[in-house]
């Protein structure tokens, strides 16, 4: 496992495997960044000169390996491109993104140093934080000879509270790899049980409170969205219950996870090219859990419970069938018109749950509708909410975290589009036109009056099926897990905005 340290040290003494300089594209060539100054002279101030003549521009995460040849401690320098030198200090992303593609590109490398622009606490945290997850590498399945990810990492930085901002770096970094793990394993070895296994062993060892509820306790309780998309399923469902609690809180935020293991459609079958990445499909309920992980860690001055809504949507004898309805916790019933809209029946049964702990925002996040990779492409997560300043705070947080948002409207006259002539409501739209936002409406259904709610549709950016990017690698990315803690961090400090 990589890990990270601070040091208040030059770039020309200290004994490592590489150095990582930035450097920012100009009209006049690359230029060395901030941090990288003794280690240009060093080199006799040839490093810009050396890098333009192979080509390097210094554009965000260009990568160029250079050979120090004896003239340092560090046999290799590794340059990370920076984009323009910015007039007003550094952006935490455009950090988090080169510290990130170097990481990467060290894969192998004992240890590193990083020697990026880190003036400032949040600049240290940036790198760190960067650096830990463009290491991640998912690998455990892998019988032949791999690559391990870099070693040991070290953030050159004298700034204050580098330390403990460093700290909280790894501590983030170490959830989301959690999340990322859980994305990336495959359903053979992820069912719902096994999920809350793995819930209640970490969230336990990170001092949360846990509760578990098997598919007999499901059904006696009424959870009828769970207990219905789990049916067809060898692998019965389960509901998982988090909690942290601080005494000087005044503010509680419940999280609701979607998490089916697997996605086949049901009997409503997906096609077999919409199926082989399924697994990714429990990747809300996974969010959660390394936020409330994150947060017991961190000891946040606020309380917080996560619902894991864990199911496997198979298709056999026992499966629930188009027209069935359900009976849902919250006494409401849905007809179900397509199975493969499953996410938003077990997704109701914890946000009714989660709104008898009297929060003061309640926060789902689902994998939940192809319609927002249509609209919003496989970066960008829809944000939905009964409250236009709750939409907007929670978009703000996620895009301080470099986790692409954008706010999304809940047309009133969609919800026709869901009535059902035999129950309370169906669970699809037939008119597939505006599917993500139906989505949403359906689930504001069923949050009670007064209770203010967001909805995060994160289908696209929980899972990269591209090539890697930036501190983003191939399958599972952890994707809303920092969102999340960042939103706790909030309403610790000052409420948040739009809480009272």
């Amino acid at each position: 496992m990589t890990t990270v340290r601070v040091l208040a040290s030059d770039t020309v003494s200290i004994e490592t495997g590489a150095l990582v300089v930035g450097i920012h594209a100009s009209s006049d060539g690359p230029q060395v960044a901030p941090g990288a100054d003794d280690l240009d002279q060093a080199l006799g101030g040839t490093l810009a000169a050396a890098l333009g003549a192979v080509g390097f521009t210094g554009k965000p995460e260009e990568i160029a390996k250079i050979p120090t040849l004896g003239a340092l401690p560090a046999p290799l320098v590794l340059a990370v491109g920076l984009g323009e030198r910015p007039d007003d200090g550094y952006d935490p992303e455009t950090l988090r993104r080169a510290s990130g593609a170097a990481a990467r590109a060290l894969a192998g490398t004992a240890s590193a140093a990083l020697a990026l622009p880190a003036s400032t606490a949040d600049e240290a945290e940036a790198v760190a934080l960067g650096a830990l997850l463009g290491a991640y590498e998912f690998s455990r399945y892998r019988t032949g000879e791999r690559k391990e990810p870099v070693g040991e990492l070290t953030v050159l930085s004298a700034a204050d509270g580098a330390d403990a901002a460093v700290e909280r770096a790894s501590t983030v970094a170490e959830a989301v790899s959690l999340v990322r793990d859980l994305v990336n394993m495959p359903p053979s070895d992820l069912w719902p049980a096994k999920f809350a296994d793995i819930a209640e062993d970490a969230g336990t060892k990170a001092g949360l409170t846990v509760e578990v509820l098997d598919e007999t306790a499901l059904k006696e309780a009424g959870y009828g969205g769970i207990s219905g998309v789990g049916q067809g399923s060898v692998n019965p469902p389960r509901l998982v219950r988090l909690a942290y609690g601080h005494p000087d809180a005044s503010r509680t935020l419940a999280f609701v996870g979607k998490g089916i293991t697997f996605d086949s459609g049901g009997l409503s079958l997906k096609p077999a090219n919409s199926m082989d990445w399924m697994k990714s499909d429990m990747g809300g309920a996974g969010a959660v859990l390394g936020a409330l992980i994150t947060i017991a860690r961190l000891g946040l001055p606020v309380n917080a419970v996560g619902y894991l809504c864990l199911a496997e949507n198979m298709p056999s004898g026992t499966a629930m069938r188009p027209s069935d309805v359900l009976h849902t916790f919250s006494g409401k019933t849905v007809e179900v018109l397509n199975t493969d809209a499953e996410g938003r029946l077990v997704l109701v049964d914890g946000i009714a749950r989660a709104a008898q702990d009297s929060p003061d925002l309640i926060v789902d996040v689902a994998t939940l509708t192809g319609a927002q990779i249509v609209a919003l492409g496989w970066r960008t997560s829809g944000v939905m909410a009964n409250d236009d300043a709750i939409r907007e705070e929670v978009v703000e947080v996620a895009v301080s975290q470099g986790e692409a948002a954008w706010g999304m409207p809940l047309p009133d006259e969609l919800r026709k589009g869901l009535d059902s002539p035999v129950a309370d409501i169906a669970n699809l739209n037939p008119d597939r036109w505006g599917a993500m936002l139906a989505a949403g409406i359906f689930l504001r259904e069923f949050v009670p009056d007064g209770v203010r709610w967001a909805h995060i549709d994160m289908a696209g950016p929980a899972f990269n099926k591209a090539e890697p990017y930036g501190y983003t690698p191939k399958g599972g990315t952890g994707a809303i897990t920092r969102t999340l803690v960042a939103l706790a961090e909030r309403y610790a400090a000052d409420g948040g905005r739009a809480a009272d």
